[in-house]
C-alpha cells in the first residue's frame, strides 16, 4: 500500500486524506486531530522513511519560515511533495485575471517565501483562493448575523469548493512539480456571495456598508485590500481538472441540499487515517 504523510490535518486536508485513502493510500497525519504530534521528531521520521508522499498544510510561522521544512526537510528526499499555497502570494492585481506566470507580490505571513521554498524542492504547490464547504461557508455567517456586504465596486475575490480542491490535490500527486492554481470559474464580488446565501436560506439581506462602518477585523480588511481574479487553465489541462462547483451558486446549493437531506458526507469532512503542526488559524 502507497504511504502519504500529511503535514496539518485541518479542515481542507481532511477532505484531501479521505480522497487519498478512498484512492488505496495509507494516510499518517499530525495535528490536532492527526494520528501523530508534529512534535514527536522520531515517529514523524519512521513514517517518513517509509512513505512515497508528503502533503503539508501548515503555514509559514509569519518570518518566512516553513514548520515542516525546518524540522523535516531533510527527510524529504526524492518524495511526491504537495504543498497548499495561496493565491495571496500574487498580492493586489487591481481585479485582473492571474495565472501561475504572475509574478509573486503578496506581502502576508512569509507565503511567498514558503511557496518559493517548495517549489524549489519541487513540490506541486497549489494556490488556492477562499476555501468554503460543510460548515464552513457563506450559509453559517449568514444564519449568525456576520455577513457583511461592503459598498466597493469592482471588488472581486475567487473560491473552491473544498471538494473541488480535494479533487485537484489527489490529482497532483500524479502531475508534474510546478504552482497549480485550484479555483472556480466565477470569480465574483463578496456582495454576491452573501445576496444568493440569503436568497437560499429566505433570509433578508444585511445593510450595505462602507468599508469604515463595518469594524472589520485586520485580517477581512487585508482581504479587501486585494483585488484579483484566479485562472485555473492550467489545473486543467494538465491535471485534467474541473471543478463540480464551476461557481458559488452551484456549490451554496449543494451545501444547503446536503443539509436539509441530513448527507452526512456533505455535512463534515470525514477521514479514515491509520497510524505509524503547529496549530494555525490558517491551517487549511
Amino acid at each position: 500500500m502507497k504511504r502519504i504523510v500529511v503535514f496539518g490535518l485541518g479542515y481542507s486536508a481532511k477532505r484531501i486524506a479521505a480522497g487519498l485513502a478512498a484512492d488505496g493510500w495509507e494516510v499518517i497525519s499530525t495535528g490536532r486531530d492527526g494520528t501523530l504530534g508534529f512534535g514527536d521528531s522520531a515517529q514523524v521520521r519512521v513514517a517518513l522513511a517509509d512513505a512515497e508522499a508528503v502533503l503539508s498544510s501548515v503555514p509559514p510561522d509569519g518570518t518566512g519560515t516553513d514548520p515542516v521544512l525546518d524540522a523535516y526537510g531533510d527527510a524529504l528526499g526524492a518524495k511526491t511533495l504537495v504543498y497548499l499555497s495561496s493565491t495571496g502570494v500574487y498580492g493586489d492585481a487591481g481585479g485582473a485575471w492571474v495565472d501561475e506566470s504572475a509574478p509573486i507580490a503578496g506581502r502576508r505571513g512569509g507565503r511567498n517565501d514558503a511557496d518559493a521554498s517548495w517549489l524549489a524542492r519541487g513540490a506541486r504547490v497549489l494556490r488556492l483562493p477562499g476555501i468554503y464547504g460543510p460548515g464552513r461557508s457563506m450559509l453559517e455567517r449568514v444564519r449568525e448575523g456576520r455577513a457583511h456586504r461592503i459598498d466597493l465596486p469592482g471588488h472581486v475575490f475567487s473560491r473552491i469548493h473544498v471538494g473541488d480542491l480535494a479533487d485537484g490535490a489527489v490529482r497532483a500527486l500524479a502531475a508534474p512539480p510546478g504552482a497549480y492554481n485550484l479555483a472556480d470559474d466565477a470569480p465574483a464580488s463578496q456582495n454576491a456571495v452573501v445576496e444568493e446565501a440569503c436568497r437560499l436560506l429566505g433570509l433578508p439581506l444585511p445593510p450595505l456598508q462602507a468599508l469604515a462602518e463595518a469594524a472589520l477585523s485586520p485580517a477581512a480588511l487585508a482581504f479587501y485590500a486585494e483585488n484579483r481574479r484566479i485562472a485555473n487553465g492550467k489545473a486543467r489541462r494538465v491535471l485534467g481538472w474541473s471543478p463540480r462547483y464551476p461557481s458559488f451558486r452551484e456549490g451554496l446549493a449543494a451545501l444547503l441540499a446536503g443539509e436539509r437531506a441530513g448527507d452526512s458526507a456533505s455535512a463534515s469532512p470525514a477521514i479514515a487515517t491509520t497510524a505509524p503542526e503547529p496549530a494555525s488559524s490558517d491551517q487549511r
